[in-house]
């Protein structure tokens, strides 16, 4: 049969964590080939650029969709269980688990915003807009989806793997230039806050003091924190610091940190984050490439002289 739509695969994935138990990607897979009764050949079938099989990455899309609705959770990578509001659906059994069942909870409603549904076809055509404009805001969904899971990730990690992922990313955006050693960790006990170091040249005259905080992405930092930053700085003689996180800034925190004049305080909040990570390819791989062509009108000019 053909490999089934990502959304007519919500049930399934469902029911494959019925159980209430945690269960590894590869078994939820299995699991749906087996309901949909796909042939070894229908799942190694790939995708038109021959990256990566169709049925795997429908069945992450599945995944996606299910957790933005908050109907599972991943405590761990590549393992998945279900949560409460999961486990109700399953108690309720609705005739149908589709996008329009998913629209009852509030944090799907929130992925799904008009924008993101403007990137479907029929969307598209109604409100005008070029193959290409579906192109970019579908790359926006995608973009936006890959770095709610980079975040994901990082939380899982230690703080001090993320205090040196920091620094690696610092030095990829071109910090430090090409000197040795162009930027250290130094986070420990009586640090002072300060985390690590990074030279802003590549001759290393600036230096710039960073605090790197793996925090919860819904907390919330406030003014004392870049109050208390700020005075790391000073008793480091520093002029130059960035505080980085996972979490996101209030906007008394943003007010106090451009007020600084004597010490340059950037802020780069989990969003900001996950962005650069994508732009500069850190924790992230490119999976496909498309290209976009058009005509050479160069080509097809006749010299009429």
């Amino acid at each position: 049969m053909a490999i089934p739509k990502y959304d007519d695969m919500y049930r399934a994935f469902l029911d494959c964590l019925a159980d209430g138990q945690p269960h590894k990607s590869k078994e939820v897979r299995d699991n749906i080939a087996g309901v949909f009764h796909l042939s070894a050949a229908e799942r190694a079938k790939l995708l038109p650029s021959g990256s990566s099989p169709i049925f795997n990455g429908r069945v992450g899309w599945t995944k996606t969709y299910l957790q933005k609705a908050g109907l599972i959770q991943n405590p761990s990578r590549g393992v998945y269980v279900l949560t409460a509001e999961g486990k109700q659906v399953l108690f309720e059994n609705p005739d149908v688990i589709d996008n329009s069942y998913l629209q009852r909870f509030e944090s799907f409603r929130q992925f799904i915003s008009p924008d993101m549904q403007a990137a479907s076809p029929d969307m598209a055509s109604a409100s005008g807009k070029t193959p290409q404009d579906v192109l970019e805001e579908a790359m926006q969904r995608i973009n936006a989806t890959l770095a709610d899971d980079l975040l994901a990730e990082i939380i899982k990690l230690s703080p001090n793997f993320f205090e040196h992922m920091v620094i690696k990313l610092l030095t990829k955006m071109g910090y430090g230039g090409s000197i040795e050693n162009a930027g250290i960790v130094v986070g420990q006990t009586g640090d002072e806050g300060i985390d690590g170091i990074v030279r802003e040249d590549k001759l290393g005259f600036n230096l710039i003091y960073i605090q790197a905080k793996r925090w919860d992405c819904d907390k919330t930092i406030g003014r004392p924190e870049i109050q208390k930053f700020v005075g790391a700085l000073a008793g480091q003689g520093a002029t130059k610091g960035l505080f980085i996180t996972t979490a996101r800034f209030s906007a008394a925190a943003c007010e106090y940190a451009q007020k600084q004049h004597t010490t340059k305080v950037v802020l780069v909040d989990g969003v900001t984050l996950a962005r650069l990570m994508i732009e500069y390819n850190l924790g992230v791989s490119t999976e496909t490439t498309y290209e976009i062509k058009r005509i050479d009108s160069d080509f097809f000019a006749e010299d009429m002289d």
